[in-house]
């Protein structure tokens, strides 16, 4: 790292709290700070939207498995998400942006109370909200080292100037100021990465090097499958993402509820889903080439770093550690303002119905104070980990945990074809999905990653609908909910 990296490093930062300062002027109540009062424009949305589903470990464990199995890493997650998301254009997109227009939602679990009841709504929220810390706990390790790969700083240090960083502005514009962050972010990286993708084509042989470098690579490195990474883990993935990155990963529901009305929710996540199968492909190609230009790494997790070092002159060093630091730290903001939404909306209140009755200013400040508790939180974990342990596993073992058990009840209770699964069916599922992928893999102990990624959502997939179908729970409330959000009109326009 060169002064003129550093400068480039440091600039990004100022710039990122400049816009949360900027956008505080536009965050007057708790609805402004959750939902940006449905005022994001679908273009807005869909950039944060993909912006906000993946972090620096993708520069850190995703690059370590391209460098091992080479286009296996981008059918398995890149393409797995673009076909998910462009799915949930079409079921869920819409369906969010209503609970907001139509009844007020500013959390995406706020609406659980109604469609099942209090006890559902708490043990999803409780679940989801502590498991989320630990992740992204990871995230601020992912960044740590890439930044002690490329500089030399220690772990403690790589955290915390990220983490206060992001911890600005995130208190203090909300939602508008994540979502204008990833916006900014997207710019960056977009500029940082085409610089690699160039770089690795001038350096071996030009354009002609997109379908020669695969008969140069080791064998496999060209095949969609490889590895532990099969057909069924495919499949698996396309299942589990489908429901992750259409609001069983809370963060991505709030794009859809900020966007003006459903089609252009709708929208928003088709643009989205674009970007996923066309993006990862230009980020990709460098980490799959990398056994052509930095070969025989010990610890494959340092490719992209390497490579960086390698090929890419002072400067554009740094704007490429500022592309590794926009993922991370658009993924934990968003994190940080739906947990927040989350705890102010929906567990707070229960514990503490006094809150329900703060002016709109306390309630403003009190969302403010959780976000920060909430960051805060996640970088003592990661501080105190001593960057121990950030691997692909911690991610896919998170996503098992928490996707299946907690977005089965969250996302089917919006549509039609399940509403005779009432409570019991949510609880259920939720209880029976945890304990299962606990059983399979603390107890079996199984070490293949699609038993463990795809069996927890089968079991809540396939509970939730059984005690449905066995012991329905059907209301008029229920019903009369589900069907407001099944119009496809716009909300605005009824």
């Amino acid at each position: 790292m060169s002064a003129l990296d550093w400068s480039v490093l440091a600039a990004y930062f100022v710039v990122m709290i400049g816009i949360g300062v900027w956008s505080k002027g536009r965050v007057h109540t708790v609805i402004d700070f959750f939902t940006a009062r449905g005022r994001i424009p679908w273009w807005l949305a869909g950039i944060s939207h993909h912006m906000s589903g993946y972090s620096a470990i993708m520069f850190v464990a995703f690059a370590a498995v391209a460098y091992n199995y080479g286009l296996a890493m981008y059918v398995w997650w890149a393409l797995t998400i673009g076909i998910g998301v462009g799915i949930g254009a079409f079921l869920w997109a819409a369906r969010w942006n209503r609970l907001r227009a139509v009844h007020g939602v500013a959390s995406p679990l706020e609406y659980l109370a109604r469609r099942y009841n209090l006890p559902a709504q708490q043990v999803l929220a409780y679940s989801g909200a502590l498991l989320k810390v630990v992740d992204i706990a990871a995230k601020w390790v992912a960044i740590a080292i890439l930044l002690r790969g490329f500089a030399g700083i220690p772990i403690f240090w790589g955290i915390l100037v990220t983490g206060l960083v992001t911890m600005v502005y995130i208190t203090a514009g909300g939602l508008w100021a994540d979502v204008l962050t990833d916006f900014g972010q997207f710019v960056i990286q977009g500029v940082a990465g085409i610089a690699m993708f160039f770089a690795v084509l001038s350096h071996l042989d030009g354009l002609p090097t997109l379908w020669t470098m695969w008969d140069k690579l080791p064998e496999g490195h060209g095949d969609p499958f490889a590895g532990p990474y099969t057909v069924t883990f495919f499949l698996a993935l396309l299942f589990i993402k489908t429901f992750e990155y259409n609001g069983g990963m809370w963060n991505l529901a709030q794009r859809y509820m900020a966007a003006p009305s459903g089609s252009e929710a709708k929208r928003s996540a088709l643009l989205s889903s674009a970007l996923w199968l066309v993006w990862p492909l230009i980020l990709f190609i460098p980490m799959f080439a990398a056994p052509l230009i930095v070969p025989g790494l010990a610890n494959a997790e340092e490719a992209y770093v390497k490579l960086a070092q390698t090929l890419l002159p002072q400067g554009v060093i740094g704007l490429v550690l500022a592309g590794f630091f926009s993922h991370t730290m658009a993924m934990v903001s968003s994190d940080a303002n739906v947990i927040s939404s989350v705890i102010t909306r929906d567990i707070a209140p229960v514990l503490m119905p006094r809150l329900r009755r703060l002016a709109d200013a306390a309630q403003l400040t009190f969302a403010r104070v959780t976000t920060f508790a909430f960051v805060l939180i996640s970088m003592v974990i990661a501080i105190t980990t001593e960057g121990q342990g950030v691997v692909l596993k911690i991610v896919v073992d998170l996503v098992a945990a928490t996707m299946g058990p907690i977005s089965i009840p969250l996302m089917l209770g919006m549509l039609p074809w399940f509403r005779r699964s009432g409570p019991l069916a949510a609880i259920v599922s939720w209880a029976a999905g945890l304990g299962v992928w606990a059983y399979v893999k603390w107890i079996a102990g199984s070490t293949d990653q699609a038993v463990v990624v795809g069996v927890p959502l089968v079991t809540s997939l396939v509970l939730y609908v059984a005690v449905g179908l066995l012991r329905p729970e059907r209301t008029r409330d229920r019903d009369e909910l589900i069907d407001s959000l099944n119009d496809d009109r716009d909300p605005a326009r009824t």
